[in-house]
């Protein structure tokens, strides 16, 4: 989920443009887009974007002051600029800690800042966990944490569904085949099995309306009033594919992992 508002943006900093990007070589065919912005020698400061699969924007920047921070973005596997687009062969949470540790020693940066809000919490939380010692804090907001019951609220009717009933019904109308059952009314798992299909299909229309109802869906999660999605916004089929395959593994995390570990970060 990709908490991002339009509404934010009118108290954040000004915009500002990045001084240094590249791609960096992860392992696997990826590589991973980064950019740094602000004060070269200020407190270096990642973001970490939601979705899975959201990439950041340039107004991402603008959640950091740029004349103490040395900011830093970057779009996890398969996300934004980040290469192959849309890629989910070794695309993991193991993954994308692995890789923001790999930027942090490519970069030469001792200790950072993280963060994220709802998935872009989820990850920061995590490489928090397995590298305590190179986290100086952490800046969270709408944190999840992947358990069962929270992905249960998310995906099944009788949770969020209850109170999103137009975007939960765009998903039921984008799955449901004429004549069957629709397939959103099956468990969670069946469903989204049916909608990453979709997502793969030839047909680049049947794709587009398929990325368009789940990231119309994850939008309404996050903002109850906004509109409807109209035309699929640039790599929405990306997002849905890399969302999809994310939350069809549970996250790849171990039920309950982030809580159960939360003392590793007892310092921070």
């Amino acid at each position: 989920m990709d908490p991002r508002s339009a509404h934010a943006w009118q108290s954040m900093y000004p915009p500002l443009a990045c001084h240094d990007s590249g791609w960096l070589a992860v392992g696997d065919g990826h590589r991973v887009y980064w950019e740094t912005s602000g004060n070269p020698l200020g407190l270096p400061a990642l973001f970490v974007h939601g979705g899975p699969g959201a990439g950041c924007s340039a107004d991402d920047r603008r959640w950091f002051n740029p004349q103490r921070h040395r900011i830093v973005l970057f779009d996890q596997r398969g996300a934004g600029r980040s290469l192959p687009q849309a890629a989910i062969g070794a695309n993991r949470s193991a993954d994308l800690v692995a890789d923001m540790e790999a930027l942090r020693e490519h970069l030469r940066i001792g200790q950072w800042l993280l963060m994220g809000g709802s998935w872009g919490a989820t990850l920061a939380l995590a490489y928090a966990q397995q590298h305590p010692q190179r986290v100086r804090a952490l800046v969270l907001r709408g944190v999840f944490t992947a358990t069962l019951r929270e992905q249960r609220w998310l995906y099944s009717p009788d949770g969020a569904a209850r109170s999103h009933q137009a975007a939960w019904l765009r998903l039921h109308d984008t799955l449901a085949q004429p004549g069957q059952e629709a397939a959103i009314d099956a468990p969670a798992q069946r469903w989204l099995a049916a909608l990453a299909a979709q997502l793969d299909a030839p047909d680049p229309d049947r794709a587009l309306r398929a990325a368009s109802a789940w990231l119309q869906w994850e939008r309404a999660l996050m903002e109850p009033a906004t509109p409807a999605y109209g035309a699929p916004e640039a790599g929405a089929l990306a997002a849905a594919r890399i969302g999809v395959h994310y939350a069809r593994n549970a996250y790849f995390l171990p039920e309950r992992a982030l809580l159960r570990n939360a003392q590793r970060m007892a310092h921070i």
